[in-house]
């Protein structure tokens, strides 16, 4: 795949049209009740520091808990967000998060942020709409980071290569780690960073994040919407 094919890849998805439209909308509403620049910078930097380790908490406690898929009303959306991702990791149509789930999570990290600096000089509104806008492009980048480790091309800058290969050892060869997409710090200061070398065997559940046949007799609802639990490498199944 050439660059020019995965940046057409990349924009064929609704959900980045819609982050970009949102973020946009952001700024139309911080023109007519903007905050001053101070503020406006320092909530742009906050909201960018913050939102890996936002991602870094949702990843490791969210998405790869076990807990999720015990409860009838979160199984389905559990299903959705991370386990389709982890049985078939280059399955694109599940690549990117579901609106109804990227959007709270984003508002929930960066608009309160903006609204509590903007606050200090009198733009609430403004500093909201700054960070929001912030979260939604950071968003953008994350998931274009996302495309380039799990799409077949091959990236040239050093910084990618190392950022694709921790991501591909996370869905290949161990999921309790390399949680990050874009930066791996808060691997590095939680001990979640890791290289194959450093773990020869390759996890079990690396595939199915937990939910094994077994496990999936008690707690039926994500085989039942997945028709059944698949197990092994995702290219030899059916073999």
């Amino acid at each position: 795949m050439t660059f020019k094919e995965l940046v057409v890849a990349y924009f064929q998805y609704p959900a980045i049209i819609a982050y970009l439209l949102l973020s946009a909308a952001a700024m139309v509403v911080f023109a007519y009740r903007p905050a001053p620049l101070v503020p406006t910078l320092i909530t742009v930097a906050v909201a960018t520091l913050v939102y890996p380790l936002v991602w870094y908490v949702l990843h490791r406690w969210v998405l790869h808990s076990r807990w999720m898929f015990k409860v009838p009303a979160l199984a389905a959306t559990w299903k959705r967000i991370h386990y389709d991702h982890h049985q078939d990791p280059n399955h694109l149509e599940v690549l990117f998060g579901a609106l109804h789930t990227t959007l709270p999570a984003i508002g929930a990290a960066t608009l309160p942020i903006g609204w509590i600096i903007g606050s200090f000089w009198d733009a609430p509104v403004g500093g909201a709409m700054a960070a929001f806008a912030t979260g939604l492009l950071t968003t953008c980048f994350y998931e274009f980071v996302h495309c380039i480790q799990h799409l077949a091309y091959k990236p040239r800058a050093k910084v990618l290569v190392e950022m694709k290969k921790r991501h591909m050892a996370h869905h290949f060869h161990d999921e309790n780690g390399n949680y990050g997409i874009t930066t791996f710090l808060w691997d590095k200061l939680f001990g979640t960073f890791y290289d194959r070398s450093e773990r020869p065997q390759k996890s079990p559940t690396v595939f199915n994040l937990g939910y094994t046949p077994e496990v999936a007799e008690r707690y039926p609802h994500v085989a039942k919407l997945s028709g059944g639990v698949a197990t092994g490498h995702p290219r030899k199944r059916g073999e």
